[in-house]
């Protein structure tokens, strides 16, 4: 009687080989999606040695309940009038020393657009999607005041010049040229925006 066979090697010694080829593969193929997050200036480290006095008339108020609800400087707004609020308080130029200013020149309100703050103060039960369209309605009041002064001083949007200036494809000569004009306008309307503590609901 013949004996039988055992059941046949599989050749396994290439096995590793496609393993590890698929790994590279998907590794070169996967996207990673990234969060966008929101551009903030953190505080310095240690606090300034002297303390700076603002006026309470160059802050302007923002909060937010939990309702989702506005107050801007102690009046219940809209939340599609908050833009135009802000843009009226940063351009007021209540002193006179802004000359590039266009706003009511109103002595109640900010002095100059460098010493301008705008506040925002929300609620712990806040919604996140109210929130991010504060912030977003509060830094449009900036981009608007920034387009119009660069429009005036170089006849193009500063945001189209920002974007260009931070994508890492621009060539470095066009970067060099826009480096100034960038830092320009943000001078004369600088971004002071500052988050008070979250307060919670009772």
């Amino acid at each position: 009687m013949a004996r039988r066979a055992g059941a046949p090697e599989v050749n396994a010694g290439s096995m590793a080989d496609i393993a590890f080829l698929l790994l590279i593969f998907f590794l070169v193929t996967t996207t990673i999606e990234t969060d966008a997050g929101l551009d903030r200036m953190l505080p310095p480290i240690e606090p300034p040695d002297t303390d700076v006095v603002i006026k309470q008339k160059n802050i302007f108020q923002v909060n937010i309940n939990k309702n989702g609800q506005l107050l801007a400087d102690e009046e219940l707004i809209d939340l599609k009038q908050l833009r135009a609020k802000a843009t009226a308080f940063l351009d007021n130029g209540g002193d006179g020393s802004c000359t590039y200013c266009k706003g009511r020149k109103n002595s109640d309100s900010s002095d100059n657009p460098t010493k301008a703050i705008i506040s925002l103060k929300n609620d712990r039960e806040t919604k996140y999607g109210t929130y991010i369209t504060v912030q977003n309605e509060l830094v449009g009041a900036y981009n608007d005041l920034r387009n119009r002064e660069a429009q005036r001083l170089f006849g193009r949007d500063f945001t189209d010049m920002e974007a260009e200036y931070l994508n890492p494809e621009t060539a470095q000569s066009i970067k060099d040229d826009l480096k100034d004009k960038v830092k320009r306008i943000q001078d004369l309307f600088p971004q002071k925006l500052s988050e008070a503590e979250t307060s919670s609901s009772n």
